[in-house]
């Protein structure tokens, strides 16, 4: 018992283990979208390129948050309109976006004194350096998302599994595709003080990619995603406070173990399971 009760003595520790458990959830409930849709690539350029906004907020002194909402919104909407607006295909106009906001993000980091440490901080977060203000800005943006998801989930349902039903049905499929990207970038900015930008796609996806390997009922795989995901925080933290090692890498690869066990030895689609019947 004492395994798990001697951290919680440390309140860096208690901080960091709340923090984990709603990133966890949030990102995983969200990312249950993302995996549906496939727009995994997306996420991921979007965790990249908010890295000028966290960059410029660091030189001036101000907020990260404030500066990777900014950019990750402003990234999201750009994303939207450049492949509405021209004849590019979606991952064409998001793969020009994310290298040229990630070198910027780079390029500005380099001009200052410390660079590769504040890099390493950008890019694999700093979970156990989560503070009480951290952790009030993680549960009010989290509570913002989950609170929007559950308002429009009939709709985003709808616009991931069938877009012609949806446009049969007058669904604002527009604005709604908006208000995703916004919604994964408010993720991500939640997320980056816990896995960094470098590993929020893994925060994003791998919990709802096991989750839709074990149901396929909508409602049922974002509770299956929010249990991996939060579980994926909690033994996270632990191993890399007895192991002594990174925080946000140790969260990633307990959520990948999870992921291979599930693929390897789930019910319904096991590798393993299937051989052997």
């Amino acid at each position: 018992m004492e395994f798990f009760t001697d951290p919680l003595t440390y309140g860096f520790f208690t901080r960091a283990l709340m923090a984990a458990v709603l990133v966890g959830v949030v990102s995983s409930v969200l990312g249950t979208f993302v995996v549906l849709r496939g727009m995994a690539f997306l996420g991921d350029a979007l965790a990249h390129t908010i890295l000028p906004g966290v960059v410029i907020a660091f030189l001036l002194g101000r907020s990260l948050t404030v500066g990777a909402l900014v950019m990750g919104i402003v990234t999201a909407l750009a994303i939207g309109v450049i492949t509405q607006r021209t004849q590019l295909k979606e991952d064409t106009a998001i793969g020009v976006i994310f290298a040229g906001l990630f070198a910027l993000g780079v390029a500005l980091l380099s001009a200052t004194s410390n660079y590769a440490g504040d890099l390493a901080h950008f890019l694999f977060g700093n979970l156990l350096g989560v503070s009480t203000s951290d952790l009030w800005t993680i549960a009010l943006l989290g509570g913002l998302v989950l609170l929007v998801i559950l308002l429009l989930y009939k709709e985003f349902m709808v616009i991931s599994f069938d877009t012609v039903l949806a446009t049969a049905l007058r669904l604002p499929t527009t604005f709604l595709n908006y208000l995703l990207l916004i919604l994964i970038a408010l993720t991500i900015v939640v997320s980056l003080q816990v896995v960094g930008i470098s590993l929020m796609l893994a925060m994003l996806v791998t919990p709802a990619a096991a989750a839709s390997l074990l149901t396929r009922r909508l409602p049922t795989m974002m509770l299956t995603a929010a249990f991996i995901g939060a579980l994926s925080g909690i033994a996270g933290l632990y191993s890399s406070f007895y192991l002594n090692i990174a925080s946000g890498p140790a969260v990633v690869l307990v959520a990948t173990l999870i992921f291979l066990l599930v693929f390897l030895f789930s019910p319904r689609s096991g590798i393993l399971l299937q051989r052997l019947r």
